[in-house]
């Protein structure tokens, strides 16, 4: 998918500039929502955002539900294949003297978001804030096994693939019964998005984060649950036009820490277009057939009557 591959030559560039030419030791550390999550939702107990049943998983190695959001791959595990190194397992899975904590880390979790409030009612999933914490626990552990001055290195020279916001839109601010669509307008909500994930981003860069990626929201006016919405079967404008101002004030911030932060090297990779132009234009990027299919939604929740082919569509 195109979504995919723009995301991968991004992180690639940044990577490219700031690392040497081996990818051998590259360590990366992932965040974000059902897009990237590998597996931990699984280990919580009451998460109503679950993957881990038949038909997720039907392409992916092994052929069996992983608890990724899909029938195959993530965008992490694309992006880790093409830099030539392992996929980084769950957070949740991992015992406190793994050696794991050294060569990367996926704390995603399906139905997260940049609001402790958003996915509420998926009962459990880590926000972006718990994975913060979880990252932070995490250089506890390098610390213990490597010291200081290496734990500190060790996070610096790592990269940061961060991708939320989605479910802030789709599970929280365009959900009717949610308070913050009907306390805030869209001016008031992408502002206290933005001005928290600046708070965010500022403390993993307290924890010794330099070379961060963050992957940008697509068309979110085009999924199911929001066509559903329209008259006519299209993409809501209102919602695109949302979802545009929050990437341009998220680029904007990203340019502004790295001013602000000394050594930051945050990069943001804008998806949008070419997604949109995938959604526009199916038949440009393969055979495109015209019949009744069902795609599975996969933006932090799974659903039990998914059909036995999954296909590999986010939005």
């Amino acid at each position: 998918m195109m979504i995919l591959r723009l995301a991968l030559a991004v992180a690639i560039s940044a990577y490219a500039t700031a690392q040497p030419a081996s990818t051998s030791s590259l360590v990366t550390y992932i965040f974000g929502d059902s897009l990237t999550e590998v597996g931990n939702n699984n280990y919580l107990q009451y998460s109503l955002a679950r993957a881990d049943f038949p038909y997720y998983g039907v392409d992916f190695s092994g052929g069996k539900a992983t608890g990724r959001f899909t029938n195959g791959r993530t965008i992490g595990d694309i992006i880790s294949t093409k830099l030539g190194i392992p996929s980084p397992p769950p957070y949740l899975s991992l015992s406190q003297n793994d050696d794991a904590f050294l060569s990367g880390i996926n704390y995603a979790s399906g139905g997260a978001g940049i609001l402790n409030e958003t996915g509420i009612y998926f009962i459990q999933r880590l926000t972006f804030n718990d994975q913060i914490n979880c990252f932070k626990k995490s250089k506890e552990v390098i610390r213990a096994k490597i010291g200081d001055g290496a734990a500190n290195k060790h996070v610096n020279d790592a990269m940061y693939f961060i991708g939320l916001g989605s479910n802030d839109y789709v599970n929280n601010f365009l959900q009717p019964f949610m308070a913050d669509g009907q306390q805030y307008t869209h001016d008031e909500f992408v502002e206290l998005l933005t001005s928290t994930l600046n708070n965010q981003l500022t403390t993993i860069y307290k924890l010794g984060a330099r070379k961060v990626i963050f992957h940008g929201l697509g068309p979110l006016g085009c999924i199911p649950s929001q066509r559903v919405k329209s008259k006519t079967g299209m993409c809501l404008k209102r919602v695109n036009e949302w979802v545009l101002e929050f990437n341009s004030r998220t680029k904007k911030l990203l340019l502004d820490l790295n001013k602000r932060l000394p050594g930051a090297k945050f990069a943001f990779a804008d998806t949008y277009p070419a997604v949109l132009d995938l959604i526009n234009n199916p038949t440009h990027y393969g055979k495109y057939r015209k019949k009744k299919k069902t795609f599975a939604f996969a933006l932090g929740v799974g659903y039990p009557n998914i059909p036995k082919r999954v296909e590999n569509i986010y939005f």
